[in-house]
């Protein structure tokens, strides 16, 4: 039996304070195997179960993914994906049926498990046109309407909410304050935000939390800005680390606390894991800006393409700021063809980033547009992208492409408040991580995205079970 170690040394850092056997608690249990596996075609298939048999060191030449239970991390918030304007009117253009095989695939009990939406407030490249919730130059805001997203958005998010329920967490981001607020007088290709406009600009995000909150939907959380260095075609807004901070602290936090909205999960950066450090330890860098920030949001974009992303520098970042969470707040493939739809590949580039990002101690994982159509839209700037579901609005043909099913093996088996659990593997074409979840049920996901098959060995505390890891495969292990 091991000796009691207590460390304790902050998230992405161990607390290992209950040394009992993990095999003490759970002698004869067997485990179930769900596999993905593109050669074969095989998606989310029973692949039964294996058994655990004793192997109390393993030799160099095995392959082994190494448990152990006894080492804690960050507590999963949860995972799901943005509800857009795209998404939501690409749903109302199908046929009921398929509006309902769609939600119950993402929402309901036999889906994914997705309890996390996120949404644009005011319009962003995923909208048919560009919109704001006022008049312009109307300072006072008095003219505040949210009726733009009762058509198609807010309905969405409702139905979502009401098949999540409890767990459903909701969240919003801005892509662009109205073009008359901003330096270069639109919404589109940076500019920023005029100083005059900050406290305009901050009682908008209040407006808009009471608008949704009046319709029922609960907002857990917000971002300051969608990606706060990006001059895009689209809306876009542009801050520097102190610009944002001193927004957040002389604005935006103190009239959300005044308001009653203290609890309110507010996240900084919301942009690519290149800037991350640089823009946590400045933004935050004053107690008085950090102490309205709960969270450091970021994307994927800056090397999706390769397969060397700049994972470290979460948990560089976890490490300075071991009281805020860390949350993947949009990542997607870019480029949209239809002819590659089925591509493993895709599939690949979901797995590898998810449990990466699990590892380095994100707690929130949120997927770009949860649904697109044919033409990897409606888009108002011609951005078209993949999501996990494409459908047809000519046809109501809907297609579940392989980032569908790789979400799917961490999102549907890993549950909302489960523990990080210590796991690592000694082979590099095999990525892998673990949950424990409240009932005690530990989940490892296993991926191999090389071109060769792998047998490996899941290993926990002496104990061992066989499995084979296929080439371009992933297979989520329920204990």
């Amino acid at each position: 039996m091991k000796k009691l170690i207590v460390s304790c040394f902050v998230i992405g850092i161990a607390c290992n304070i209950n040394a009992q056997s993990y095999w003490k608690k759970n002698a004869g249990k067997s485990a179930k195997v769900v596999f993905t596996h593109s050669e074969t075609n095989k998606k989310m298939v029973d692949k039964g179960t294996v058994k655990f048999e004793k192997m109390p060191q393993p030799k160099e030449t095995d392959a082994c993914i190494f448990v152990d239970p006894d080492f804690k991390y960050q507590k999963l918030i949860g995972i799901g994906g943005a509800i857009t304007d795209a998404s939501a009117e690409t749903l109302y253009k199908l046929p009921k049926n398929k509006q309902k095989e769609i939600m119950e695939a993402y929402y309901g009990k036999n889906g994914l498990g997705y309890t996390v939406v996120r949404t644009n407030m005011n319009s962003c490249d995923f909208s048919s046109d560009s919109y704001t919730y006022v008049q312009d130059n109307d300072n006072t805001l008095k003219t505040f309407n949210v009726a733009h997203d009762e058509k198609y958005k807010i309905p969405m998010i409702k139905e979502a909410q009401k098949m999540i329920g409890k767990d459903f967490t909701f969240y919003f981001s801005p892509w662009s304050p109205p073009a008359w607020m901003k330096s270069n007088r639109s919404m589109l290709k940076g500019g920023r935000l005029e100083n005059a406009f900050y406290q305009t600009w901050a009682d908008y995000y209040i407006k808009f939390i009471k608008e949704y909150e009046k319709r029922g939907i609960n907002v857990w959380g917000l971002t300051v800005q969608n990606e706060p260095m990006a001059t895009q075609t689209w809306e876009s807004c542009i801050y520097t680390a102190e610009e944002e901070g001193e927004f957040l602290k002389n604005n935006l936090g103190p009239t959300l606390w005044k308001n009653g909205y203290k609890h309110k999960k507010v996240m900084i950066w919301d942009h690519n894991r290149d800037l991350i450090y640089q823009r946590a330890t400045t933004t935050l860098s004053d107690p008085e800006t950090s102490k309205y920030a709960s969270g450091i949001g970021y994307h994927w974009y800056e090397t999706w393409n390769n397969k060397t992303q700049l994972f470290d520098n979460l948990y560089e970042t976890q490490r300075a700021f071991p009281d805020k969470f860390l949350a993947f707040t949009e990542g997607c493939k870019e480029q949209f063809d239809l002819s590659k739809i089925d591509d493993v590949k895709l599939g690949e580039l979901y797995g590898r980033n998810m449990l990466n990002d699990f590892n380095k101690g994100t707690a929130l994982w949120t997927d770009w547009n949860v649904l697109l159509d044919e033409t990897g839209g409606p888009n108002h700037v011609g951005n078209f992208c993949f999501a996990p579901i494409i459908a047809d609005t000519r046809t109501g043909e809907v297609h579940y492409t392989y980032e569908y099913y790789y979400i799917g093996h961490v999102s549907k088996f890993i549950k909302p408040n489960a523990q990080r659990i210590g796991t690592s593997s000694n082979r590099a074409a095999l990525t892998s991580t673990t949950f424990m979840n409240e009932n005690g049920q530990l989940v490892t996901v296993i991926m191999n995205d090389s071109d060769t098959d792998i047998d490996t060995n899941l290993w926990i505390e002496g104990m061992a079970a066989k499995l084979t890891a296929p080439a371009h495969s992933i297979q989520t292990v329920i204990l």
